[in-house]
Parts: structure tokens; sequence; C-alpha cells
């Protein structure tokens, strides 16, 4: 029994040595802190922002983010991120043409809130896919209104729930008829 307990204790010791062996050899081998920071400042930016959007890419492929585009912004994480947890709701926009936009908007959102989300999405895939440079959103404003169930969001200041719309629900994009 003494020998078994003796050999067990050896085995444990060259393990221990060979472990201490490759921290030293790691410590030899690894830069100092000053290189790296030398390192890391010497890169071009170009270079930073190819690393940043790899990180990112990598990012994206979770589970929780995989509905977002490659070229995500931070407040279209912070948007899913806040619908995973329940303290933001997606709105489906219908266009005229058919197009389903989904909009990411906190719970209590106004109708305002809602129109600058709209606003900021369309944007956002303009740059994306390239198109119109500008877009007059007072000119859109005055021309169009968003319809849910056949009522009008006239009043910007009123919350989304007072009008009744919920997560998931589908509020219309729909041309001004001209007043005679």
């Amino acid at each position: 029994m003494e020998e078994q307990d003796a050999a067990e204790g050896a085995q444990c010791a060259k393990e221990e040595k060979e472990e201490k062996e490759e921290v030293a050899e790691a410590d030899v081998s690894a830069p100092d802190a000053e290189e790296e920071e030398e390192d890391e400042e010497s890169l071009p930016h170009p270079e930073i922002l190819d690393i940043f959007e790899e990180g990112l890419a990598k990012l994206v492929q979770d589970p929780l983010l995989c509905d977002l585009p490659i070229q995500v912004t931070l407040e279209e994480i912070n948007s899913q991120i806040a619908l995973e947890y329940g303290q933001a709701m997606t709105v489906r926009v219908l266009k005229a043409d058919g197009e389903v936009m989904p909009i990411v908007v906190v719970q209590n959102a106004t109708v305002l809130d809602l129109k600058k989300a709209i606003r900021r999405f369309m944007e956002l895939k303009q740059q994306r896919e390239g198109g119109v440079k500008h877009v007059s959103w007072r000119y859109v404003w005055r021309t169009f209104h968003l319809v849910f169930q056949g009522e009008k969001l006239d009043d910007d200041k009123m919350r989304l729930k007072d009008y009744g719309v919920r997560n998931r629900d589908e509020v219309t994009f729909m041309k001004r008829l001209r007043k005679k």
C-alpha cells in the first residue's frame, strides 16, 4: 500500500514539474505587456477595423443575435437584446408595395418613437443597399400616416399601447387622402 502511495506521489510530482516547465516556457515566449501595447498601437486603422468587424461577425452568429445583419450597429444589438428580455416589442410596418419592415421599439413607445424608429430603419437600409441619399421625412409624414386596425395613429404623443398595438402587430403605412 505504501509503495502504491509513493508511486502516486512521484507521478504527481513529475506532472507538477512538467506543468511548471510549460508555464516557464510560456513566460519566456510571451511578449511583455509593453511590447503588446506597442504592437496594438502600430496597427493601422483599417486593420483594427477589420479585426473589429471579424469579432462582430462572430458575435452576430450567436442565436440571440442571428437575425441581425453583418454590418450591425450598437443600436441594433441593444434593440435585439431588449426584445429578448421583453423590454421592447416588434411592430411590423406594412408598406404599400407589400414590404414588411420589422421595427423594434420599447414597450411604452409613443407614435413619435415609432416614426423615429421607421426613419432609422430606412436610413440603415439605404446605407447598406445604396439608393436614395436623402429623404424628406417632413414630406413623408405629411403625405403618409400610420394606421392600426382602421384607426389612424395621429397623435404623436400617444402611446402605442393606448391604440392597442402589441408585440408583432401590423401597422400599415398608408397614403393620406387629399382634402378638397
